[in-house]
Order: C-alpha cells, then structure tokens, then sequence
C-alpha cells in the first residue's frame, strides 16, 4: 500500500435507475472498494449547486482517502471504469451526470503527462464541493502544487460558494438544531 494518502472526490447530481444521487454516492464508495480502491476514510455528504447552470439539478458530492498500491494512471483508469459502470457518458463538460470521480490528490505527487493524467486535480483547489468535504477527513492537507493549506483555500473561495456548499444530515438522524429550527427544541 501507498504510504501517502490518496484522496478521490465523488459527485452525482442524476439518479441512476431507483438510485438518488445520494444512494449511488453509497454504491460508488463500495464499488471502489470491490475494486481495489479500500475506503479507509469517507466524508460526509455534501450539497451543492449545479455550475455552470444552477438551473440543472444540484449535485451530492463527498471526499473518501483511499489505500491502494496501484500507479496514479491505473486509479484513473479504475475511476473511468467505474464512472462508465454508473451510466456516466463522457462528451459535454460540466454537464449533469449521474456519477463523476476524481483523484484529487495522489500521495502529494505532482504528475503532468502527456496522456492528460494531472495531479493534484488542477481544478480542486477552487472548489467548495471538494475543499469543504476534503477538510472534514484532511483538515491538515496542503495542495502538492501550490503549498497552500486546506483552510487558505477555503478561505480563498468566494462567500456565496462557500455558503451554497453544505453537509448534508444523516438520514434518519436529527440534530437538536434542526428539532429546535421545526420548533420541537428546547
């Protein structure tokens, strides 16, 4: 096994079949593991807005560490594989799909090759939906490439994205938050 962490992202904003995004979430996190991708770490659920469109559904994303001893390439590889298992077909960018994976941090490396493997992902570290989730299993990490801490990159984002960006509840569990906001509180 890598003695580094590895860190995937995961979203869906389409059900797949009797699935909600959320469910196949749950599916996605023991397909990696059948894989050979062992989940030893998971995020909670998150919210978040569609983009580029706020009108396509909202997405349900989170963040898992892996351990594996596979390459970078073979994970992304794996990660296709089982993207094209969920019903994910690739053509139009930032379209809505019912299961998108990405390895977002693969040891601390920093990889650029000409077959378009790049990591850290180059987008990560400007998106709530992956630094919100990613900071609640990695509060210490810092971005290979920039050097940057998980808090200054969150700091970083803009307020509306951090706000529109929120955990979701278990389900089935209510918080004395929630209980006191339906006037059932104390």
């Amino acid at each position: 096994m890598q003695s580094a962490p590895i860190y995937i992202a995961l979203g869906a904003n389409l059900p797949l079949g009797v699935c909600s995004p959320r469910e196949t979430l749950a599916r996605a996190r023991q397909a990696l593991t059948e894989a050979g991708l062992v989940v030893v770490s998971a995020s909670s659920d998150w919210h978040s807005p569609a983009w580029p469109d706020p009108s396509d559904p909202p997405y349900v994303n989170a963040v898992v560490e892996v351990e594996t001893d596979r390459r970078a390439r073979d994970i992304l590889d794996t990660l296709h594989a089982i993207e094209a298992e969920f019903g994910r077909a690739r053509g139009e960018r930032n379209a809505p799909r019912p299961l998108d994976l990405d390895l977002i941090d693969w040891c601390g490396a920093e990889i650029n090759d000409a077959d378009g493997l790049v990591v850290p992902h180059p987008r990560a570290t400007g998106r709530a939906f992956v630094l919100l989730p990613l900071a609640e299993i990695a509060p210490h990490w810092s971005d290979p490439a920039s050097k940057r801490s998980i808090r200054d990159l969150i700091a970083a984002l803009p307020q509306a994205d951090r706000t529109a960006t929120y955990k979701l509840q278990e389900a089935g569990k209510l918080s004395p938050d929630s209980l006191a906001f339906a006037g059932r509180g104390d």
